[in-house]
């Protein structure tokens, strides 16, 4: 009876190691594609980046049967990070820095995402959902850095979250003949102009 326990245990134990390889090789694959889409673009071929993953192509087609489950599945994991980062950087810094710090890392994804900029344009439906859906992460996220930078005083921004992510989205876009960190500067100088003074009456 103890044998049969003991077998019992071990098919209880195989389907949650199955299912943590599975989560790191997902986890490997989007490290390995977000790599691999920022230097050779999104139609990099697939054993490139299951070669920097360390897995075989067909666990890649596996999770991700077609190109464009991919490259949203890379984006939406940037989005989540992105999200994420609010809580931790309100937790170790002053109100407007963290905010500043936020809007930084934002402004890094968007670089980011430009990458992405012909599959995003090319009219599939799979990327029909990615607008909204960084809207309902990073919307909360820098509304509640927002929130706390003007409530201490530090900012004194009459402005939405939503507008302020659409600002920064419009200020990184491609210039002819700027350097690749002109957007960030140009974000550097929004904040600035969001930092406390008397407010315009």
């Amino acid at each position: 009876m103890s044998d049969n326990r003991a077998d019992s245990g071990v098919r209880d134990r195989a389907p949650r190691r199955m299912r943590t390889d599975a989560r790191r090789n997902i986890e490997s694959l989007l490290e390995a594609a977000k790599t691999v889409f920022g230097t050779v673009g999104v139609d990099a071929p697939a054993k490139e980046i299951t070669d920097l993953a360390g897995v075989g192509v067909g666990t890649l087609y596996r999770h991700f049967p077609q190109r464009a489950d991919l490259i949203k599945a890379v984006i939406e994991r940037e989005i989540d990070a992105c999200a994420d980062a609010a809580p931790a950087l309100a937790a170790t810094h002053e109100p407007g820095v963290a905010l500043a710090k936020w809007l930084d890392r934002f402004t890094a994804f968007v670089a980011t995402k430009r990458g992405f900029a012909v599959a995003l344009h090319s009219g599939d439906p799979a990327f029909d959902g990615l607008p909204g859906y960084l809207l309902q992460k990073l919307g909360p996220a820098l509304e509640s850095l927002l929130k706390a930078a003007t409530a201490s005083g530090e900012v004194r921004a009459r402005i939405s979250a939503q507008d302020l992510l659409y600002a920064v989205a419009k200020l990184c876009a491609p210039m002819p003949d700027e350097e690749p960190d002109y957007g960030r500067r140009m974000v550097a100088l929004l904040v600035d102009g969001l930092r406390s003074g008397e407010p315009p009456h």
